[in-house]
């Protein structure tokens, strides 16, 4: 049977059986290429887990590696996480876009070599706190530099000469730490090298005008973050003499992923070339092993497993830093952490 429709426009539009059975072929057709297209939307179940709430920076992931799953505190024994941390608030505010080493000029420098300051909104003169104190802060920091460059069994000449960074923006991070170090960096006139911003950041200094630079209660401040996000969650403990405030972990999912993303970093995923990797996760597996947490993401492996993944971070640390960042598509603030943990 054939029936009229009234068009918008006034005219009448003949339709038969057939073109109403098309129409509604194309409809059906219509809705489920919707219904695919939701489905291919949909997140899979590794997506969602890794919603907002629960992407970790690069400092909570470290952290997260050496948190001890009951007790809910690192290892008294380690001495290098706090350090490890600073190296991580400097590569995670350059993966922002906010750091990065000073231009090299016709004479190359080397990674510690060259300074890292902050390009928006600096300072042009220096403040005259520094100018009326720039004869002290000068022998103190050479001897300084001089002690700390025989304690780690460094150069004095290339102690005090190390690599500077430069702030590319001031932007707000959205986080409080990193935008406590990013402050500091751009207001320091004449900008300092990643192991000096490392040193202060830790407050690790003999000169008592340069104390203001470090950062306190890091790991306290990242367990709070973590706890915000609904990885760890807040107790107390009392170890005798004094009582201490601990945080378990509450949701092992996420450690769990971590520790496997870490894994196969070095094993199912293994590139055997480190601009081929993520450098959030490269950064990860050198910071991880010099903050002396990357055993405890090996341990769950097997023997054979963990001999072979042992080699492979073997094979990172042997890289030079210096090589690596002359390469296409590298992040120089990277390799200079990197330098400065491993020369």
């Amino acid at each position: 049977m054939a029936s009229l429709t009234q068009r918008s426009s006034g005219l009448v539009q003949r339709r038969t059986e057939a073109s109403r059975s098309a129409a509604a072929d194309k409809e059906r057709g219509a809705g489920g290429g919707s219904e695919d297209e939701g489905r291919r939307d949909e997140p899979g179940d590794d997506e969602k887990g890794d919603s907002k709430e629960t992407r970790l920076t690069l400092m909570e992931e470290v952290l997260l590696l050496g948190l001890k799953d009951r007790e809910g505190y690192t290892s008294f024994w380690n001495d290098c996480i706090s350090s490890g941390l600073r190296g991580c608030m400097l590569i995670e505010l350059a993966l922002r876009g906010r750091l990065q080493l000073e231009a090299c000029g016709m004479r190359r420098k080397s990674l510690l070599t060259r300074k890292s300051s902050v390009l928006g909104n600096c300072p042009s003169t220096v403040s005259l706190y520094l100018s009326t104190f720039l004869l002290i802060t000068i022998l103190t920091e050479t001897k300084t530099q001089c002690f700390l460059a025989t304690k780690k069994k460094i150069n004095p000449i290339l102690a005090k000469t190390r690599t500077q960074v430069i702030c590319k923006s001031d932007a707000p991070t959205g986080d409080v730490l990193l935008d406590e170090a990013l402050k500091h960096i751009r207001e320091t006139q004449p900008p300092e090298t990643v192991q000096n911003w490392i040193e202060l950041l830790s407050g690790e200094t003999w000169n008592p005008l340069k104390l203001h630079y470090q950062l306190r209660n890091v790991r306290e401040r990242l367990a709070k973050n973590l706890v915000e996000k609904g990885v760890l969650t807040t107790e107390k403990q009392n170890f005798l003499l004094f009582d201490m405030t601990t945080h378990p972990l509450t949701n092992n999912n996420i450690k769990q992923r971590l520790i496997k993303k870490v894994q196969e970093a070095v094993l199912d995923k293994w590139v055997n070339d480190p601009h081929r990797m993520d450098k959030r996760l490269l950064a990860l597996v050198y910071l991880a092993h010099a903050s002396d947490v990357l055993e405890n993401a090996f341990a769950p492996l097997l023997d054979e497993q963990y001999d072979l993944a042992t080699k492979r971070v073997r094979q990172l640390l042997d890289l030079d830093p210096e090589v690596e960042c002359m390469k296409a598509n590298t992040n120089e603030v990277l390799w200079a952490v990197v330098a400065a943990f491993t020369k």
